[in-house]
């Protein structure tokens, strides 16, 4: 437990999530604040406070970090696609929306680290969203190849180490359950060690990593399946499912702190607003 009698400061739109890490918030003796919006971007909170957090989105953020002294760490754009195969079980390659939209096959693309555009799988790249101002063709986004998730998780991860998660879909469909207690937890955190060990020090030290069990259809040398990295996002704009709240706070106040705190090896992970 950490930060005790510092502020988490709120994005103005409500969500489940951040009612959760607002209440394990206040059971520490954090303040919570929730940000005046101004013309649907930005802030200029009237008030200041050397130990801030933040949870919410990346556009919101984009406007509200400088005055709160925020450092949000994310992993790069490109980690699914530079993970070795073993960890991937399938294609992955960081790409532009421009060169996407030349795919003559199926493929799941979505946007590395917002939600500018729906992750879904495509037939073609002429499905892809076209006419949008904010997307031009030099939009980063991930190409994979289609694989089926009999199950999927969510690992809030602090220093190497999971400290909390949640199955969160069964074959492509919302199924919240507690990590703790579920019978895949064991093969889980197994899977996490090693992918951990192998390639943490390609992540920020504090993470969200999804995980999921592969369906053999599509999947590995020799289409054998298993256990694989679904994606790794900010925590700081995560939903915690049926996480434990108050250990995924954890990870949420460090993803997202005061940039006088920062560090150094998080240095390469902080985004420019």
């Amino acid at each position: 437990m950490v930060n005790e009698h510092g502020v988490l400061a709120l994005s103005p739109w409500r969500t489940t999530t951040g009612g959760l890490l607002s209440g394990a918030a206040l059971r520490r003796g954090m303040r919570v604040e929730v940000l005046p919006a101004r013309d649907g971007s930005g802030v200029a909170p009237s008030w200041r406070a050397g130990d801030v957090h933040y949870y919410g989105g990346p556009k919101f953020a984009a406007g509200a970090v400088d005055d709160l002294g925020v450092a949000l760490l994310e992993p790069s754009d490109g980690w699914p696609a530079e993970l070795p195969r073993a960890y991937a079980l399938r294609d992955v390659a960081l790409t532009t929306l421009g060169e996407a939209r030349r795919l003559t096959r199926p493929a799941f693309v979505k946007p590395p680290s917002d939600k500018s555009f729906p992750a879904a799988v495509y037939a073609d790249g002429g499905r892809l969203p076209d006419g949008d101002p904010g997307l031009s063709p030099g939009t980063p986004v991930l190409v994979s190849e289609v694989v089926d998730w009999a199950v999927e998780f969510r690992l809030f991860v602090l220093d190497g180490e999971v400290r909390t998660g949640s199955q969160y879909a069964t074959f492509g469909r919302l199924d919240a359950a507690p990590l703790d207690g579920h019978r895949q937890r064991g093969a889980v955190l197994d899977f996490a060690a090693r992918l951990l060990d192998a390639c943490g020090d390609t992540l920020p030290s504090a993470v969200v990593v999804d995980v999921g069990l592969v369906t053999a259809t599509g999947s590995g040398p020799g289409g054998e399946g298993g256990w694989a990295v679904v994606e790794a996002n900010m925590a700081w704009f995560s939903t915690c499912y049926a996480a434990d709240p108050d250990r995924a706070l954890d990870v949420v106040l460090r993803s997202a702190g005061p940039r006088s705190r920062l560090a150094e090896r998080d240095r390469a992970f902080c985004r420019r607003a």
